[in-house]
């Protein structure tokens, strides 16, 4: 078919303007103009002084600084940012624990959610009590024991709330939540010493305790630690972090009894079907068990059968279910496959789990604002702590962030854009030839970009590690402007706290409301007075 002329000549316009597009210079006045449209964009943030009625807690477990710079090379490119990197405020949070310089997510996770900064590997004890200390359990009622969290808070002040994580529910950053244990390796009575056997592991804290059993939304995977001599699942990989339940308790039938006996409308759901077909209107509490272990990373999920949920499908069921109550309501979504796919070295994986997380966040802010909650609700993103992948110089602008971003000087072998300091080394980094140690070439029969490609280490180790350095904090919505410098990690929990008036900050509402009050009576007093004092003098004139 041949061209009319005004077809052809919009076609050649078309082509010019593409092409200018194209070869357009960044020169002095377009980073001008970028740099004006970010001065106005700060100029015109508003500050929101509002009680927040509603919080979403973002939690990227292992989601580092570079973790973000790569997966937005990834995903958009030099210039673009991801979904919570638009977000109006902006703060660093510093993430040591009581006794180490870098933290694991159990200590992490207790001091964003309680306020109070702890031992490693210890859950909701402060820094009185150490690992695998079991002093805590002497007293039988548990709940009196130990740190409270914004779970509890919340609970306290008629809000609802939940949790979603794709890692186990009993893993450590949900469980900072709603549980006391001096071993974030209890999630069942399996892996309990017998020294510990007046303790309560994880997992029946969560179903038996407060404020675990009164969550209105819990969903994420690790049945097994639930559900005694449950049969394996021969399609799901191995998982070497899975307690098994040997105690015959079946807390699963215990959470349906406890919401039979009081009357309450519940559900639970063991696959994507169930979550489709749920009715989130009529249903007030729900727990999802999806996997026996951890939950796939999104990579392996797209790929199988197993009919299980995305982060983003659960997160907008919870949203939808926990959102209905007029008090509000406070729910914590765990990304914690990003820090898997670090440990095993596997960056794209990571990466793309950070794609996943991005991808929730932005579904939840268009849900809330469908739901007409969005201008109630703070929405804070953060880490509980970096990991160590480190982004390379000097590879040219636009190249492939996986891919290979220059030669060495010093011994004349590729290196990739992205390698990990001390990590996981899937294939050997160095060999050994005479005296010399040679670094193998990271290109040889390999494809550096593909998923399950893991990238060279400086420091072989048996799994990757975390990293000391501040993750950052980003926050929209009422109160965000609370997240402005440089913070100690607790803080979340007092900004929170304080932004919604729950937790020790309750008590300023009622006394700023009473303030009010009283001033309204004062003013309307001193009106009165005024006018008799008024009268009084016109009378006298006359």
């Amino acid at each position: 078919m041949m061209m009319g002329r005004h077809q052809l000549e919009l076609l050649v316009v078309t082509l010019a303007l593409i092409n200018c597009r194209v070869a357009a210079i960044e020169d002095e006045a377009y980073w001008m103009s970028v740099g004006r449209e970010e001065l106005n964009n700060a100029l015109n943030v508003e500050v929101n002084n509002k009680v927040a009625k509603n919080v979403i807690l973002f939690i990227g477990d292992g989601m580092g600084p570079n973790t973000v710079t790569a997966t937005r090379i990834y995903k958009y490119k030099e210039s673009g940012r991801l979904t919570f990197e638009k977000f109006p405020h902006v703060g660093l949070l510093k993430t040591y624990s009581v006794d180490k310089q870098v933290p694991d997510a159990a200590s992490a996770a207790t001091a964003m959610f309680t306020g109070v900064k702890v031992n490693q590997r210890t859950i909701g004890l402060d820094a009185n009590y150490q690992i695998n200390d079991i002093t805590h359990c002497d007293n039988t009622d548990s709940r009196r024991i130990g740190l409270t969290s914004l779970a509890t808070w919340a609970q306290d002040a008629g809000k609802s709330t939940g949790f979603v994580t794709n890692t186990r529910i009993t893993d450590a950053t949900p469980a900072a939540l709603y549980a006391r244990t001096s071993n974030r390796k209890w999630e069942c009575n399996a892996a309990m010493p017998p020294s510990a056997k007046n303790c309560k592991d994880i997992a029946r804290q969560l179903i038996e305790d407060r404020p675990g059993r009164h969550f209105k939304v819990i969903m994420g995977g690790g049945k097994k630690s639930f559900e005694a001599n449950s049969p394996p699942n021969p399609k799901e990989p191995v998982d070497k972090s899975l307690c098994v339940r040997s105690d015959r308790k079946d807390l699963i039938r215990a959470w349906i009894d406890d919401k039979l006996s009081n009357n309450l409308s519940h559900k639970f759901l063991t696959n994507v079907n169930d979550i489709k077909l749920l009715d989130t209107e009529g249903t007030e509490y729900i727990l999802g068990l999806f996997t026996n272990g951890t939950m796939p990373m999104e990579y392996t999920r797209n790929k199988t059968s197993l009919r299980i949920p995305s982060l983003e499908l659960m997160t907008e069921t919870a949203i939808k279910v926990i959102s209905k109550n007029e008090n509000g309501f406070f729910l914590m979504v765990e990304s914690g496959l990003i820090d898997a796919a670090h440990h095993q070295s596997t960056a794209r994986l990571a990466l793309d789990e950070t794609v996943e997380f991005d991808k929730t966040i932005n579904t939840s802010i268009n849900l809330l604002k469908q739901l007409n909650m969005l201008h109630d609700t703070l929405v804070i993103v953060t880490s509980d702590h970096a990991n160590l992948l480190s982004i390379n110089g000097y590879p040219n602008r636009g190249n492939n962030i996986l891919a290979v971003a220059g030669i060495s000087e010093s011994d004349d072998v590729p290196y990739t854009t992205l390698t990990y300091s001390i990590g996981y080394a899937k294939r050997p980094v160095y060999t050994r030839q005479g005296v010399l140690v040679i670094r193998q070439n990271p290109t040889a029969s390999v494809n550096t970009t593909i998923h399950d490609y893991s990238q060279q280490v400086g420091i072989p180790e048996e799994t990757g590690l975390h990293g000391g350095s501040d993750v950052a904090v980003y926050a929209k919505g009422p109160m965000g402007h609370l997240f402005h410098s440089i913070h100690e990690q607790n803080y979340i929990a007092h900004a929170i706290a304080y932004a919604t008036k729950i937790g020790a900050y309750q008590c300023e509402q009622s006394m700023n409301q009473s303030y009010i009050h009283f001033s309204s009576i004062y003013l309307i007093c001193t009106l009165i007075l005024s006018l008799l004092y008024f009268n009084e003098v016109t009378v006298l004139r006359f």
